[in-house]
This record gives structure tokens, sequence and C-alpha cells, in this order.
């Protein structure tokens, strides 16, 4: 019979945000294939977990990827795991997991931390749709290229961003999102320096550039959604033109808002401009 093939999720900074399963597996298991068996020592240390290690890491996946196959194929049992979270989530095991179920090997998922989730959790954002886009890309030209095509994404969005990098992808961010866009910069999670910081791209830029501490460490951005609109322009208007007639600016757009589920903040500043137009 072959092996198996764990899948399993380690702390993202605090080593006690651990699951009593995934301790059990570790500890159980012929082998564990570590991103980087130096940073895990750690980690197997705290909880007294012995098994053997070996590095499963980007630069030999291919290559790896085939040993822990073979193993697993003489019936050994081996867990993936990376330097922190949930493997395969901006880490290595792509190649591995496909290739362990096209050889029939059973994958098991041992669920755990995951930067993602816990981002999300603490943003106070939309929480019931959103979209994992990872790393952006470092050049400047294909960064911007990207957030343009996300610029109308509805859903939330989710980053991760090299500390070097996060005043350069904030003001693409800016530049391509608008100043108004929320976003929440969750920092360090589950270590003593953790910080959670939300308002909007303008305000967050600012206290990043003037804060140098809140550009180390590990970062992850949620940002908001663009916005739903619900009715066309014109229509929008037309509402807003006979609601005027009769109510006071902030009225209008509050009953505008219930009408259309259009931002009251919008409509707002479309009844601005309409009565400037009409005066």
């Amino acid at each position: 019979m072959t092996g198996i093939l764990y899948i399993v999720a380690t702390p993202i900074g605090n080593l006690a945000d651990i699951t009593g399963r995934a301790v059990e597996v570790l500890g159980e298991v012929d082998l564990i294939a570590a991103e980087d068996t130096r940073h895990s020592a750690r980690l197997m240390q705290a909880h007294g977990i012995s098994t053997p290690m070996l590095a499963y890491h980007d630069f030999n996946e291919a290559r790896g990827a085939a040993g822990i196959i073979d193993r697993l194929q003489q019936g050994r049992n081996i867990a993936l795991i990376t330097d922190a979270g949930t493997p395969l989530v901006s880490d290595p095991g792509y190649r591995l997991v496909r290739m362990a179920r096209e050889s029939g090997v059973r994958v098991v998922p041992v669920p755990g931390p995951s930067a993602v989730i816990a981002a999300l959790s603490c943003a106070g954002l939309a929480s019931d749709r959103f979209t994992f886009e990872g790393f952006l890309p470092a050049k400047e030209a294909a960064r911007m290229a990207k957030l343009k095509l996300l610029e109308k994404e509805q859903r939330t969005m989710i980053f991760y961003e090299a500390p070097h990098r996060i005043l350069a992808c904030l003001g693409d961010m800016l530049a391509v999102f608008g100043e108004a866009r929320e976003v929440v910069l969750a920092r360090e999670l589950t270590k003593n320096f953790e910080t959670v910081i939300n308002g909007s791209l303008a305000r967050l830029l600012e206290v990043v550039t003037n804060d140098t501490d809140q550009q180390k460490g590990e970062m992850v951005l949620v940002v908001a959604g663009a916005e739903d609109v619900k009715e066309d322009e014109a229509q929008l208007r037309h509402i807003m033109i006979v609601l005027l007639e009769e109510l006071p600016l902030k009225q209008a757009a509050s009953l505008a808002s219930k009408i259309t589920g259009c931002k009251k903040n919008r409509l707002y500043e479309l009844g601005l401009d309409l009565s400037g137009k009409k005066d």
C-alpha cells in the first residue's frame, strides 16, 4: 500500500497556534518535507517532535517532488509543511500534491493557520466573497497592469506584500483604485509587534510613510472591492433630480441609496454636482 501525504498547516508566528492533530500527525509520520528545515526545527523542538525532515522548496520542487512520491509509493507517510501557514498558499506544494493524486496517493489536509484568513477575519471588510491575489509583480509596470485588471473587482481583495515594496504598492493602489478606497494593513500577525491599521488608501499610505516600523515584517493587505453600481449613471441622475425637487440634499441622497443600493456618499456627491448645475 502507498503511504499518505499530509498537508499540515503550521503557525504563522505564535508557536502555540498549532492544532493538536497537527502535532500528532507530525510526530507519527515517517518524514516531514519542510520548506526550510532549520526554520522548522524551532517548531519541532517546541512541541517535542523528533521526526526526520528533508528540504522541499521552490528551488528543488521538481526533483524533490519526484523523490517524495517514490517514498510515498514505498508505503511511507509524509507530512508537507511550509515556513508558516497553510502549504500551497503562495508556497511550494502544488506540484507535489498534483503528482501525488495522479499517482493514486491519498492526500489528507490537516487545516490550521493561514495569514489570508487571519487578516480577513480582523479586517472589518466584507468577507462573504473575497479573492486572494498573492504577491503583486515586483516591477512597477507589471504591478500597475495587474492592479488595473482588478480595478472593478467587487470582491474583497487580499494581497501579500514584501516590506521593501509596501510604499510603492500602496502608491500604485492609490493611483488605480483611488485615494478613498478602504484598505487594511495586517502586519506581523500573531507576533509580538502585530499591528492592524485600517482606513483609506490615502491615509494608510501617509501612516506607513511616516512610521518606518510599519515598513517591516510579514504583511497582508486587505482591500475593499469596487462599488457595485446597480443603476447606470443616467438613471441615478434622474432619481436624484426628482428627489431634490422635494427633499434636502442629505435626505435625497439617503433615500436614493435605499432605492438603488448605491453608496450614499456617491449619491451625495452627485447631488452636489446637480445642485451646482441647477444654480
